[in-house]
Order: C-alpha cells, then sequence, then structure tokens
C-alpha cells in the first residue's frame, strides 16, 4: 500500500443540504474526530449550521445556491495546495465533487473511480430534488449545468466502477447501461472479494485511484450510523429505497486489496448519520447543571 509522504489534503466538509439532512453535519465532525491524526495541511469548506428552517427549491434543487457557493469555496480551498492526494472528510455525498473533478484534472485519463454506494448518484433534476444523488453524473459530464461546469474534464465512463449498488430502479439501471457503468454487486463482493474490482482496475489502464465511500453501502442492520437505521423510522419510510448489503469487513478489505495495486489519490466518505451521538447529545443539553436549558 502507498505510503503517504507527499502533500495529502484533508478537506472537511460538513455539507448536509445536498441530502437535506442536518445530521450529516455532526456525522462529519465525528468522523473528523474520530480519523487518524494528520499531519498534512487541513481545510474546512464553510457550511452554516443546521437552524431547522426548510430549504428552498431552486430551479430543481434544493438549496442550490448554497450549494453552489460550497463547490466554489471547496475548490478554492482546494486549489490553495494543488495536492497530490485529498481526503475527504464528508457530509453528503455531493461533497466528492469538487476534489474528484480535480484529481480527474491533475490525472487527466490516468485516475479511475470506485464509487462505493448502495445507489447510482447518476440522477439529475428531473427524477430529484437532492444534489447529492447527482454528484457521479455531474463528475461523468451530464445533469445540472452550473453543477456540471465544474467539472473541467469529465471522468471517462469506463474508468468508473461501482462497489455495492444494487436494486437500482429501472431509469437507473437504463442510465448505468447507457454509459457503459461497471458494477460489483454485493453478492460477487462475498462470492470473489476483491477480484471483480481489480480486474476492472487492470481493465482501464490507470495508474491512480479515487474512492468514494459512501458509508449507506453498508448494511444497516450491522452498521447504524445510517440513513436507513434511523430510530424512528416506520416499516414505510424508506420503502423502495435500495439499502446497503455490503459488511464493514468486506468492504475495507475489498479496498486495502485494490490499494495493493492502485495509486490510492483520492478518499471521500460521506453520509454518516450518528444517530446516538444525536440522541446523546439532546439528553446531555436538557439534564440540569450541565444542560443549556438551565435556569
Amino acid at each position: 500500500m502507498t505510503q503517504h509522504t507527499d502533500n495529502t489534503l484533508r478537506l472537511i466538509f460538513p455539507q448536509w443540504q445536498g441530502g437535506n439532512n442536518g445530521l450529516y453535519h455532526l456525522g462529519a465532525r465525528l468522523l473528523n474526530w474520530l480519523a487518524p491524526v494528520h499531519d498534512g495541511p487541513t481545510e474546512e469548506v464553510d457550511v452554516g449550521l443546521p437552524d431547522g428552517r426548510e430549504l428552498r427549491n431552486e430551479q430543481g434543487i434544493l438549496a442550490r445556491t448554497t450549494l453552489l457557493e460550497q463547490l466554489r469555496d471547496a475548490r478554492r480551498k482546494i486549489d490553495k495546495h494543488s495536492p497530490d492526494r485529498v481526503v475527504v472528510i464528508g457530509g453528503d455525498c455531493l461533497v466528492d465533487l469538487a476534489p474528484f473533478a480535480y484529481l480527474n484534472e491533475r490525472y487527466e485519463d490516468d485516475l479511475a473511480v470506485l464509487w462505493v454506494d448502495a445507489h447510482p448518484d447518476i440522477m439529475t433534476p428531473e427524477q430529484f430534488e437532492n444534489g447529492h444523488a447527482m454528484v457521479l453524473g455531474n463528475l461523468l459530464g451530464h445533469g445540472d449545468d452550473e453543477f456540471r461546469d465544474h467539472v473541467r474534464k469529465p471522468v471517462r465512463p469506463a474508468n468508473v466502477c461501482y462497489l455495492g449498488v444494487n436494486d437500482a430502479s429501472p431509469w437507473e439501471q437504463q442510465e448505468m447501461a447507457r454509459h457503459g457503468l461497471n458494477n460489483v454487486a454485493p453478492e460477487t463482493v462475498a462470492e470473489r472479494g476483491a477480484e471483480p474490482v481489480l480486474e476492472w482496475f487492470r481493465s482501464t489502464g490507470a495508474k491512480h485511484l479515487a474512492i468514494h465511500f459512501d458509508l449507506d453501502a453498508l448494511d444497516p442492520t450491522l452498521f447504524r450510523a445510517l440513513l436507513f437505521a434511523k430510530p424512528d423510522a416506520t416499516a414505510e419510510t424508506f420503502e423502495g429505497i435500495a439499502q446497503g448489503k455490503l459488511g464493514m469487513a468486506e468492504t475495507v478489505k475489498v479496498l486495502c486489496d485494490v490499494a495493493k495495486e492502485a495509486d490510492v489519490v483520492g478518499l471521500g466518505i460521506a453520509e454518516h448519520l450518528p444517530w446516538d451521538a444525536q440522541a446523546l447529545k439532546t439528553m446531555l443539553d436538557a439534564l440540569p447543571l450541565i444542560g443549556q436549558r438551565e435556569s
């Protein structure tokens, strides 16, 4: 595995508006606290705290203006360092748009992208209003003009592989097939481990790899800090929405096995929703002596 002694930027990006869920902000904060100490440059994208107000739909996308401002801020902070590698601590999935677009420019056709996710993330405003469901489509050069314009060099579809996508909608399946996007399904991982991903990576001819790791690719019955493990959700809450089926240990093993062959230059971790931590914070805030509501 590559030892990262060069210029690796850690980008803290607690964006929550792309997924329309304020808990992504706390999720990013906790991820950063839990992550190993970083001795290289660190930047934080300017993201406002959730205030309980409903986000406004602007031309088909919730909080369009705010998301574009954060996208520009992320790119400015990346360009400030011109890093060789970027680690993104998110936030919803849209956090990887600016850093992966930057990496694809830096490494050109020598970059492959492994998209670890339960969902394809190639929707447009015609299908959905949450920007985090559109990010890979934007990186491929599709979707909303204002977001796509921030991708100066689109990623080649052959250089993209999903890990964990399952139960995709008919529209998503059609688009994945139309663009020729590879997918290694959870059951394939269980049977063959990293080998299908390695076969794909070798086929690209690329040396460098960026990994998008949406935690919702994980099985919510095994790891609970995910959207689909929301404590007050009913059986109908997520009906028709694909849920993750990967185990954490098997996913980590695949990524580490691939990193033995690939030069990993990007890692984005997104969609951490720490329900229990939020409940505990609310409890502490309400307790006498320690709580903020004490009179």
